[in-house]
């Protein structure tokens, strides 16, 4: 043999079982992973159901969730802090990926709501968040459901409607008034009739002070009377003062007083004016107290003159303008005289 061959013959057979070592090792590893793997995969998600207690698995959080149950109706009372469950709520309880859950319940006089597996929940006052994370957490600690995901939605929300009353076109409960401006309100209702203030109060729930509000006559002028309306407000609008001008007048009527006050010489004027035959002197004003009716006597034709100062009138006072017996007797002659001329006129004028 010639010499050297030998070593270098050794060295190709180390260099080859080193090769054939690494590539087992590299397979073993690889097939290891892949075992693993799989059986992490067909392991079951949920740990061991204590035996007795029925137990269902929910699915994890869908996509794009933050860890929160999902919603997607329109419907659901917003979690703001400002909306809060109330009696008369009809509420959908939907538990995600668990629809035997589903049920709709309504809250009982005493705040309460009867739901499947958890008997009775309080829930009045509580938000939509607060609502729902007290559900899941009795649907955990019962254990009915593992790691569960609660969404209420309202299908009648009877306490978080605004009531309003008084002089609006459709006096009654709103509904889903949730981010309404009272404007808003006010046009669902069919605005202000006629007769309307527009000096209305606010009820607020859970506020012992009302809410005194003073609109423009045209709400477009003052924006700012624009104020933000929560569930369960009662909005009031009154009937707005009226003064009565009766007697020797124009147009006896009565005037709308609102935001503001009105005089003896206005009312008069609004009325048309007092009438030729009228008693300047006999005119009063006659005020509603609790204990009856009064009567002031006033120098109207002074004020006409401006003589006397121009008295201002309350809420439901009624102004009285007589008429005088003697301007109607003179008129009544004065009326003779050119009937009987006329007569004498056309006699004279016939042939």
């Amino acid at each position: 043999m010639i010499p050297g061959i030998l070593p270098r013959l050794s060295l190709l057979r180390f260099l080859r079982l080193v090769a054939t070592c690494a590539l087992a090792i590299t397979l073993v590893f690889v097939i290891g992973a892949n075992a693993q793997q799989m059986t992490g995969q067909n392991a079951p998600q949920s740990a061991a159901v204590p035996a007795g207690q029925p137990a269902v698995q929910a699915a994890p959080n869908p996509p794009g969730s933050s860890g929160n149950s999902p919603s997607t109706n329109g419907n659901a009372i917003s979690g703001a802090g400002l909306v809060k469950f109330g009696p008369g709520d009809l509420i959908e309880v939907n538990v995600y990926n668990v629809p035997e859950l589903t049920s709709k319940a309504r809250v009982s006089n005493s705040g309460d709501v009867y739901l499947p597996l958890i008997d009775y929940v309080h829930i009045e006052g509580l938000t939509q968040e607060e609502a729902q994370a007290l559900i899941e957490k009795r649907l955990d600690e019962g254990g009915f459901v593992r790691n569960p995901h609660v969404t209420l939605f309202v299908d009648e929300a009877a306490s978080q409607g605004v009531t309003l009353i008084g002089e609006v076109g459709r006096p009654g409960i709103y509904p889903d008034v949730v981010d309404h401006k009272l404007y808003e309100v006010l046009s669902e209702a069919g605005g202000f009739t006629q007769s309307a203030s527009h000096k209305i109060t606010i009820i607020r729930r859970d506020q012992p002070q009302t809410i005194h509000v003073d609109l423009p006559r045209n709400l477009g002028d003052d924006p700012g009377g624009n104020i933000e309306v929560l569930p369960g407000d009662t909005i009031i609008v009154p009937r707005a003062p009226v003064i009565y001008v009766v007697g020797d007048v124009g147009r006896p009527s009565g005037i709308l007083v609102d935001n503001g006050t009105i005089t003896v010489l206005q009312a008069i004027a609004l009325a048309g004016g007092t009438n030729h035959t009228a008693k300047m002197g006999g005119a009063r004003i006659i005020h509603k107290t609790p204990t009856g009716m009064t009567e002031t006597r006033i120098e109207l034709k002074k004020m006409l003159e401006a003589k006397a100062p121009d008295l201002n009138l309350q809420a439901d006072d009624i102004l009285f303008i007589p008429v005088s017996g003697a301007k109607i007797a003179a008129s009544r002659a004065a009326e003779a005289a050119l009937t009987l001329a006329t007569a004498i006129s056309v006699y004279t004028i016939a042939p």
